[in-house]
């Protein structure tokens, strides 16, 4: 179903979706939710970040696997509104990266824009592809899988 209107939420928004806190919730806005179909979130990436002080700290770089996490993050709250709410007792948690490809480094001071689209849906498991972008240029893309469970 597609739906051409945009939904935006903010953090306090997006801690209603996700179990992360500090200093791995890696989503700060939610920009368009399009249905089933798409949504685009926003990562800040501030040199604050605590990865940054070990992660080539002579040029810091931020680590590819976050890059992946923070389109499954996105990719959780897509699922979770998608499906009208969330339910309390279950979280989306990853099960699969297929198809990664790193295209450039993702530094302090960038906005890393993560979109998601929905690739496969069956009852609580999903497949998403997934691209980050800053400032219009693929940084990264993976297709993400991911299923809905009890809390652990």
């Amino acid at each position: 179903m597609t739906t051409n209107h945009k939904q935006m939420l903010d953090v306090k928004e997006i801690l209603k979706y996700l179990p992360h806190r500090y200093p791995f919730l890696l989503v700060d806005r939610i920009v368009e939710i399009h249905g089933e179909d798409k949504i685009v979130g926003i990562k800040n990436v501030s040199f604050n970040e605590p990865f940054f002080q070990g992660h080539f700290p002579a040029r810091p770089v931020m680590p590819g696997v976050l890059i992946c996490e923070a389109m499954a993050q996105v990719g959780a709250i897509f699922a979770h509104k998608a499906r009208g709410g969330m339910d309390s007792g279950k979280v989306f948690v990853l099960t699969g990266l297929e198809r990664v490809r790193f295209k450039r480094p993702v530094e302090p001071g960038d906005q890393l824009r993560l979109e998601l689209s929905c690739l496969k849906r069956r009852g609580s498991f999903w497949k998403m592809q997934g691209i980050a972008t800053v400032d219009g240029k693929v940084v990264a893309q993976a297709e993400i899988s991911a299923m809905e469970i009890d809390i652990l």
